[in-house]
């Protein structure tokens, strides 16, 4: 083991000692700061004594515990174990996934045994635990048809059930679960999954450490949040995020994959083929999807839309189970009997002979938008209960 100690006196010199009085080469003894400047300056040491670590003991104030630290520690497959004393710094500590922080005055003890919790793999699955977990892509078309509310309401309702769930943002165009659940937009999240598939280090473990839970049933939902500037969709690329999603087999019951709405194979307009492609992300889920939920709006444009876009679904996965669901569902926009009107075009020119029907309910929708929350099962909640019934066919 070999780890990085960035930890201002009079506490580093101490830390390093300790540490490798436990059998941890100390690969450098750095200033906290020191990590901040290595971000722009690629000549700088941290970098050599990075590539020798494989854990960083870090002093996880608000000035140095920032996004690009963790995003040069990610790509570096150093691990992060935190020190922290105030309430703020144990708090942003949890905000990037990271696990608790030990305090500044923990022993030699204390932070090996913090360092091998970090370093160990998963070799063997515990007992009920040796089936894998289903990816289930949750797509609709352009005209924001509910993609992301329906994902966040089928998580929560599997989870309420006491299944291990995580939900991942793979939206490269308009990534929202993170604001929907009010979590940092600088946490890892699935682009740092994603990376992590380069070094072959990315691992359950890993995918813990990536997302930010949110509580749950028996056990909290797990989040991947997506790309945070519009900027970092290449970090996604199709073999990585098929990678990523396999590994999270291994890690959860259900994961529930959030997707954009395009799915043009757009390199047939890119010079170089070798080029990256922002819908790359969106393909490779739905060609690894176990399972599609399909969101179409309940209005003619919006059933137009979804009949062309199943077209493109079929090419890209044609044996994938689907389900077909009409989000807000009111008969004002079709006039008599919407529902038979909507189930007739979606079998005659889609081919969905099995709709599932999600009722308008503003309130409902309105109500978990404002406590940054899924939409819950309760009491006169159409939409839950719609949502809780669709879930029991996953």
């Amino acid at each position: 083991m070999s780890a990085i100690v960035a930890v201002d006196e009079p506490h580093g010199s101490r830390i390093a000692a300790a540490v490798a009085e436990e059998g941890i080469e100390v690969a450098a003894l750095v200033r906290p700061k020191e990590i901040v400047a290595a971000v722009a300056d690629a000549s700088s040491r941290v970098w050599e004594a990075l590539r020798e670590a494989d854990t960083i003991i870090l002093h996880a104030t608000r000035v140095v515990l920032v996004p690009e630290v963790v995003a040069i520690c990610d790509r570096s497959g150093v691990r992060i174990v935190a020190l922290a004393d105030r309430g703020a710094e144990r708090r942003a500590v949890a905000s990037f996934g990271l696990s608790d922080a030990l305090p500044l005055a923990a022993d030699g003890a204390e932070i090996r045994t913090a360092v091998e919790s970090r370093q160990m793999r998963v070799t063997e699955k515990l007992p009920g635990e040796n089936r894998r977990g289903k990816v289930t892509v949750v797509w609709g078309p352009h005209g924001a048809p509910g993609r992301t509310t329906i994902a966040l309401a089928v998580s929560a309702a599997l989870a309420l059930r006491g299944e291990r769930v995580a939900i991942v943002d793979a939206d490269t165009h308009a990534p929202s679960i993170a604001q929907r659940l009010d979590l940092p937009d600088e946490a890892p999240g699935f682009p740092a999954a994603c990376r992590q598939t380069d070094y072959g280090v990315l691992d359950p473990h890993e995918l813990t450490r990536l997302s930010a839970p949110v509580a749950f049933g028996e056990h909290p939902i797990e989040v991947l949040t997506g790309i945070n500037r519009p900027s970092r969709w290449p970090e996604m690329s199709a073999q990585r995020v098929a990678s990523a999603l396999d590994v999270a087999r291994d890690w959860a019951d259900h994961i529930i994959v959030d997707i954009g709405a395009s799915l043009e194979a757009d390199e047939e307009i890119v010079s170089d083929i070798d080029a990256p492609r922002r819908n790359a992300a969106a393909l490779a889920a739905v060609s690894a999807a176990d399972s599609l939920i399909a969101v179409a709006a309940a209005e003619p444009v919006g059933i137009a839309r979804f009949i062309r876009g199943m077209a493109r679904v079929d090419e890209i996965a044609p044996r994938a189970p689907r389900r077909a669901v009409v989000n807000r569902m009111r008969s004002a926009p079709f006039g008599v009997d919407g529902t038979r009107q909507v189930r007739r075009s979606l079998a005659q020119y889609a081919g969905v002979d099995d709709a599932w029907f999600v009722p308008d309910d503003p309130r409902a929708a309105d109500a978990a938008l404002l406590a940054a929350r899924p939409v819950l099962p309760r009491r006169r909640a159409p939409l839950a209960h719609a949502v809780g019934r669709l879930t029991t066919t996953l």
